[in-house]
């Protein structure tokens, strides 16, 4: 059966008037990045390396061994992960703004629910809600808002977020070391969730706005200038995003409209059954869970893997350090390659590299190789983080 090829929409978004918007002196996506970045930062609590300043006080406080709360993070990360694609319609659904300010109002109470941990089966709903309002969620959506409001310059933007991700998320591991010694991990949480509920629920109803179109703006800034053409010194991602030529439209029916082609070239939009049908949208989805998977156990575990190799957990704690360095440059340097190279290329590269972290982990045995497989890492981490950014974007 021929399959139908992926629309090209050009629906004319409503303007909506925004005195914000309009007001604002530049083009608005540039404060859609600092929302977008600031969104990331704020799901660290949900995010892997966060969880590992807290793991050995769970196991201390609550009386459980560390094979027990592995396996409960393991079974709470899977069971959180079953409700993305529903995350991912309530997203196309409701806008990004109220999907961010839901999500932060969500981990915020989450962070404080974990405060009142105390068995297993609690732990283990914790575990869920953290890692899907944080680690799922409000990362969805943070980079979502992002991909909306940059299409030529995407690569690039996602760069320098994933450089200012990479930077302050590297030092949360500390922050949250340094708030459990004064304050314990149970208050710990509570200011985490104050943090959240303060800070980045506000900041998202305040300045988050779905897509420059209800604004009267075009991705990139293009409805206000013509700087957006070859940005990158490419042109935009997806207009010609499919691997599978037999379901890609036609020449003529890709040509952009007047209203955009000297600007901005329309982008192609795939529904999520036409993605479903290209063997790529598979295999990059295969690809990214394995190294998903083994970057979360090694996160989860890196304190004792230092210790099996003779190492302190200080040195655990300090390889952060390196990590976050060169994943900030990575994610830069690979923002700007990706526009000049098909993002299949950097996805085997973090692949081969990721089995290169494996092995190395295994061989531990001294300060010296220990910062070497931070910087290594954080190099592999990088590049993996600015892929799963844009890939879906780019292609679909």
């Amino acid at each position: 059966m021929e399959k139908d090829p992926p629309e090209r929409r050009q629906t004319r978004y409503a303007s909506r008037p925004s005195r914000l918007v309009h007001s604002t002196p530049f083009y608005y996506g540039w404060v859609i990045v600092a929302i977008g970045a600031t969104g990331g930062i704020m799901t660290n609590p949900g995010q892997t390396p966060g969880f590992s300043a807290f793991l050995n006080h769970f196991i201390a406080d609550l009386g459980l061994s560390r094979s027990v709360v592995s396996t409960l993070y393991t079974a709470a990360t899977l069971t959180a992960s079953l409700f993305l694609p529903w995350v991912g319609r309530l997203f196309d659904r409701h806008g990004s703004r109220f999907m961010i300010c839901l999500f932060s109002l969500l981990l915020g109470l989450a962070c404080i629910y974990m405060s009142l941990v105390r068995n297993a089966v609690m732990l283990f709903f914790g575990f869920v809600i953290l890692r899907q309002f944080g680690q799922g969620s409000l990362t969805l959506a943070s980079k979502n808002v992002i991909n909306l409001w940059w299409v030529l310059r995407r690569g690039r933007i996602m760069g320098i977020v994933g450089v200012i991700g990479a930077l302050l998320s590297g030092l949360f591991p500390y922050l949250a070391n340094t708030l459990i010694d004064q304050y314990g991990w149970r208050w710990t949480y509570v200011i985490l969730g104050g943090i959240l509920l303060g800070i980045m629920l506000p900041l998202g109803w305040i300045f988050t706005r779905d897509r420059p179109e209800d604004h009267g703006l075009l991705p990139d800034g293009a409805g206000e200038t013509d700087e957006a053409e070859g940005a990158d010194g490419g042109v935009a991602p997806n207009t010609d995003p499919a691997p599978q030529d037999e379901s890609a439209p036609s020449d003529e029916e890709s040509a952009p409209s007047s209203r955009t082609a000297s600007a901005n070239p329309l982008e192609i939009n795939w529904t999520l059954a036409q993605a479903k049908r290209t063997p790529a949208f598979w295999v990059t989805c295969g690809a990214m869970s394995c190294v998903a998977m083994l970057n979360t156990g090694l996160y989860f575990h890196i304190f004792s893997v230092f210790e099996d190799g003779g190492l302190s957990s200080s040195a655990a704690a300090t390889v952060f350090v390196p990590i976050a360095a060169t994943s900030a440059a990575f994610q830069l340097i690979s923002g700007l390659v990706i526009t000049r190279v098909h993002p299949r290329f950097l996805l085997a590269t973090s692949l081969l590299m990721e089995c290169v972290v494996l092995v190395s982990a295994a061989h531990l045995t001294s300060v010296t190789h220990a910062y070497a497989f931070g910087i290594f890492w954080g190099a592999q981490s990088g590049i993996e983080m600015l892929v799963m950014a844009v890939v879906f974007a780019n292609y679909y």
